[in-house]
């Protein structure tokens, strides 16, 4: 919706912008100095699980992610409060404390806010980062031939579902909480350390010269639109086609089980309805893991679309980090369906 007006806007043309609306990006990149360019996002939503201080604590995190997931370091943050008129403050102040003990531990400053009455609890943070422009990591410029990395398990969107509807396991909760307080700051950090990128500017760049860097062609975090939505954007702006290998792609405990009993999110009903035509299966691909490729996410993974013969070094350097990842698919030349998702 928000894209179809936009695209009605007449536009800025600013050759400090690195990264705009153009391509859907995760976040907005304008560079300062060949060496110094802000990154800027903002997120908020209402809660998504019961305890005040684990739903800040979410809302940070999926705040700080576009940051991290444009290879950025998140350096100051604004929060963005909706609460209601009479509502009891001690839980606001827990929401609070959650999301600063986030920012604290992503090194992050909050520096000020706004508040308005809300019948509707709703939280987040406008998040401002910084970047070496010739770091910069988009959504798009994925190659023909690169494999494609996840960092987290899916299926926080149909657990959070069966946690409204009060019948979530414990255990498919703590497994959903976990993941969705996870910073992606380890990650972002082991492949950003690892790069070998440089965005297109006419602006003055640094260059950057590592010999034995790893060759990152792209990057963003899964959340909202779900793992098929975001890998739609990285193939229409590369212009390229992806294939999944479905039993590859990391579930969350109980994600399965949500699905088999009908716990389907609003927004997994969106996204399907707008990126499946994009999409093949496979007959073999079980139709529970179709609907979970569609998921919106809250605090997803890192997807990274990295040179074949770096894949296996970068799944060994981030699982060396305690982070689980796993290769999930490849890119290939551009055909349709643009999505081809496998056994």
């Amino acid at each position: 919706m928000l894209d179809s007006v936009l695209g009605k806007l007449a536009r800025q043309h600013d050759p400090n912008v690195l990264v705009g609306f153009d391509t859907a990006d995760d976040a907005g990149v304008y560079q300062l100095t060949p060496t110094q360019a802000l990154v800027q996002t903002v997120d908020f939503f209402t809660p998504i699980v019961d305890d005040p201080y684990t739903f800040g604590q979410i809302a940070a995190t999926n705040s700080l992610s576009d940051v991290y997931a444009m290879g950025g370091k998140p350096l100051t943050a604004l929060a963005m409060v909706c609460f209601p008129e009479k509502g009891d403050f001690d839980v606001l102040e827990r929401i609070l404390a959650g999301g600063l003990s986030k920012m604290i531990e992503a090194g992050c400053t909050v520096v000020g806010g706004h508040s308005i009455r809300d019948p509707e609890i709703k939280f987040g943070y406008s998040v401002t980062g910084i970047v070496d422009p010739a770091r910069v990591l988009k959504n798009s410029g994925a190659h023909v031939g690169d494999k494609l990395i996840f960092t987290k398990a899916i299926g926080t969107g149909v657990i959070s579902t069966a946690i409204k509807r009060g019948q979530a396991k414990e255990e498919w909760i703590a497994a959903a909480t976990a993941s969705m307080t996870t910073l992606n700051k380890i990650a972002s950090e082991v492949i950003v350390g690892a790069a070998d990128v440089h965005v297109g500017t006419d602006l003055p760049v640094r260059p950057v010269e590592r010999s034995s860097a790893f060759q990152i062609h792209a990057l963003t975090d899964i959340t909202g639109f779900g793992l098929i939505g975001h890998a739609r954007e990285m193939a229409l702006g590369s212009n390229v086609s992806i294939r999944f290998y479905a039993s590859k792609v990391p579930l969350l405990e109980g994600a399965l089980e949500c699905v088999r009993q009908g716990f389907i999110p609003g927004g997994l009903k969106a996204n399907r309805e707008f990126a499946e035509c994009l999409v093949s299966y496979e007959s073999a691909v079980p139709e529970e893991i179709r609907t979970l490729l569609y998921d919106p996410q809250t605090a997803g993974g890192l997807l990274a679309s990295v040179a074949a013969k770096d894949a296996d070094k970068m799944v060994k350097a981030l699982q060396s980090a305690d982070i689980p990842a796993a290769i999930i698919g490849e890119i290939h030349e551009a055909q349709k369906p643009t999505i081809e998702i496998t056994p």
